[in-house]
Order: C-alpha cells, then structure tokens, then sequence
C-alpha cells in the first residue's frame, strides 16, 4: 500500500541505469505513489543529460557503471540542473566519496535498503538530505538510526510518518501472520497492485522466487487469491496504525 505521500505538486523523477529490468522495477516501484513521478528513463549518461535538459527532473536516480558515459562521467553536468542519487551495486567508499565530490546529494547501495526507504530517500534528497547507504562509512550528519539509511529515515519529520507507518505495518504483519520481512515487502507491493513482473524488478529477485514468496504468503494468510490476501493485509495495517 503506498504510504503517506508529501504536500505539493509530484516529484518529478528521472531513472538513469543500463539494466531495462532495474529501470522498469523502480519505475513500477516509484509509480505507485501519488506525489512522484517518473517522467523520463535513460540507459547511459549521454541519455540522462539529453533527457535531464528536456524533462527539468527534480532528482536524477543515476547509476555507476553504464556504457558509453558512465554516471560518474555525466554526474557533474546533471548536478547542475537536478538533484542526483546515485542508485547502483557499486559498494567501493572511496568510489562513493567520488561521487559526492562532484555533486551527488546522496549514494545508495542496491540491497541495503527496502522499498519504503527509497521511496522515502527520494522525497527527501530533495529538501537537502543525503541519504548515504550505512555499509559505505560515510557520515554527513549524526548517526542516530538503525536504519540502513544514515540520515533520511532520522532527520527529516516529513519522513518519519512514512517510516513510523512502515515499521507498524511490519510489525503487524509479523505479530499476526508471522511474515518475513521479505514476504512483508512483497505484500505491501501486491497490495500497491504490482503484478509479479514488477515486483521482481522492484525488489531485485527473479519471478520465480517472487511466486514462492506469495505462496508462502498466501499460506500464512489463509487466502486463496490475491484479493483476499490484500483485504487480510490491509485489515492488519489498519490496526497496526493505531497500535
């Protein structure tokens, strides 16, 4: 279920990674809440300037390593017409320090954050907080958080809300149908509509391993269907809001 969205006109989004798979899963993710929206894809830097200069995105999500120019490369130039994260695999701190050198507003890892996190990171970058993923070293404001997101989920009180939310949510799911924090994600991403394509690139998993998860999920809701598995969730979120 998307969470609570921020006041004001969308974010406008520009998702910048050569893999078509990445691009389309944080697309459908990034879709499906109301105050953002994804108004341009790239597959290499030279894309993302040309289509950065003809969508005016507020954040460019950039990844590293892309043929041609890669992100580093373009990275300067975009950092003066947009906010920029950068979203890739590339783990390397030195690498990361790089990158926020020449004008990235944030670094995170794939894997190292949930769906809700990098909704969240993507609102607030824009208001001046650098969410830099935790396993990097690398620290712009005080460590306060266990999330794997240094400042984003801590410092700003727009933010909280949303994460406060996620956390009940998850909660409930666990206390009361003893889901994994995985099989939690997968059900707020059904429950967003997502079909299983899109969850798989959303999460970076294949479909198959998606299915086994609603499966799973299915078994510990006592549902049949996708319908009623989303009306028992929903039902739980209800109740773990006002817990």
């Amino acid at each position: 279920m998307p969470d609570q969205a921020l006041p004001g006109p969308p974010l406008r989004v520009l998702v910048a990674d050569d893999n078509p798979v990445v691009r389309a899963g944080l697309t459908a993710l990034l879709s499906v809440h109301g105050d953002i929206e994804v108004v341009a894809e790239a597959a290499d830097g030279e894309q993302a300037l040309a289509r950065a200069a003809s969508h005016r995105p507020d954040v460019v999500l950039l990844d590293l390593r892309m043929p041609g120019t890669d992100g580093l490369t373009a990275l300067p130039r975009l950092a003066r017409t947009a906010t920029v994260m950068m979203l890739t695999y590339s783990g390397e701190p030195e690498v990361a320090a790089e990158a926020l050198r020449r004008g990235a507003s944030g670094y995170l890892v794939h894997g190292e954050f949930t769906a809700a996190e990098l909704v969240a990171a993507v609102r607030t970058v824009r208001e001046g907080r650098r969410p830099v993923s935790s396993s990097l070293g690398l620290s712009y404001e005080p460590k306060r958080t266990t999330s794997h997101l240094q400042p984003v989920m801590t410092h700003s009180s727009k933010a909280r809300p949303t994460r406060a939310g996620g956390l009940r949510r998850r909660a409930a799911g666990w206390l009361d149908f003893g889901l994994s924090s995985r099989e939690v994600e997968v059900m707020d991403l059904i429950a967003a509509g997502m079909n299983n394509r899109q969850i798989a690139a959303a999460c970076f998993i294949s479909e198959k391993t998606v299915k086994n998860h609603i499966n799973r999920i299915f078994a510990k809701l006592h549902s049949s269907s996708r319908s009623e598995a989303i009306a028992h969730w929903l039902g739980t979120a209800r109740e773990g809001w006002s817990r």
